[in-house]
């Protein structure tokens, strides 16, 4: 696409129903786009390596093999596919200043990053539920979190969060887009994406509104439950090594789940999508970009049984 045909489409003229869609990314002199590019490629680079080495670590060592890491290996593999979902794309469009998208790879993009964020909740929530049995009832928590229940937790987080944004992609594809092709973003996000439909978008913006509203509203509720219990069950701890060492088996996740609600409770809980798109834009590169890239290094650097193991595998013992 030429340079003269994007600014067309950037000043809104009117294109075919069967025409791409050109994500917008972030528009700015070249040098821009190639330190973004490099950007957003080291990142990538350190979120596939790092969440490989995670689930390599915890399959290597039968010391890890517990629901505990069970639940970091299927957080490590989701976000590794989450950043897939959106950063290959967007390093295609810095490098050939191409941001052309079809319809349906970007219902295709907006599906999987949006159930891929769906399934995050949903597994912080049973994280956050397994660290509660494992400080608040431990006497009891190889008895309840088993291998089994495990599974169930882990699969049961996967299928709501596909299942949770189904109805809303559904309504999203039978808009009409008859104006400008301009996508706001560096990704195919509901947001930008919904203010280029020039037929009603009500239903839509209160579906996924109610829908994140829901997901964000459960997963949360469950989580702020069971730290509410960890925390008056760490105060009680009598020794200061005791509360250290049960505090120890949580921060990891607790690290994780503030950064994570932090950067998404602004970009899903919102009841207007037409205006701040612009800062919408840095909360996502956070959400998608920064939050991934961390969780790695938060369960290395924070977790003790994680680094023993992961010094055991650099001496080759």
């Amino acid at each position: 696409v030429s340079q003269q045909c994007f600014m067309a489409w950037s000043r809104g003229q009117n294109l075919s129903l069967q025409g791409p869609f050109i994500l917008l990314g972030f528009p700015g002199p070249h040098s821009l786009h190639v330190g973004l590019f490099l950007l957003f490629l080291v990142m990538y680079v350190l979120t596939v390596a790092g969440n490989l080495a995670i689930i390599s670590l915890i399959g290597a060592h039968r010391r890890l093999q517990t629901p505990m890491y069970f639940f970091l290996c299927n957080l490590s593999f989701l976000e590794i596919w989450f950043t897939t979902a959106c950063v290959p794309k967007t390093l295609a469009t810095f490098a050939s200043q191409n941001g052309a998208i079809s319809l349906a790879g970007c219902a295709a993009q907006m599906y999987f990053v949006f159930s891929l964020g769906c399934t995050e909740y949903f597994l912080l929530a049973a994280m956050a539920y397994d660290c509660y049995l494992a400080i608040c009832l431990p006497l009891r928590y190889g008895g309840i979190m088993t291998p089994a229940l495990a599974v169930r937790l882990a699969l049961g987080s996967w299928l709501c969060g596909f299942s949770a944004i189904t109805v809303p992609a559904t309504l999203i594809t039978r808009l009409s887009f008859c104006g400008s092709r301009v996508i706001n973003h560096f990704f195919c996000d509901i947001a930008p994406w919904i203010v280029l439909s020039c037929t009603d978008t009500r239903v839509v913006e209160l579906t996924s509104f109610g829908i994140a509203f829901c997901v964000i509203l459960g997963s949360c509720g469950v989580t702020l439950v069971s730290y509410a219990y960890i925390i008056v069950t760490i105060v009680r701890i009598p020794s200061t090594q005791g509360r250290h060492r049960a505090f120890s088996t949580c921060s990891s996740h607790l690290t994780v789940v503030l950064i994570w609600y932090g950067s998404t409770i602004f970009l899903h809980v919102r009841t207007s999508v037409e205006s701040s798109l612009d800062l919408t834009k840095a909360f996502t590169v956070l959400n998608t970009i920064v939050t991934p890239v961390l969780n790695p290094f938060i369960y290395t650097l924070r977790n003790k049984d994680v680094k023993e193991a992961l010094c055991r595998t650099v001496k080759g013992r």
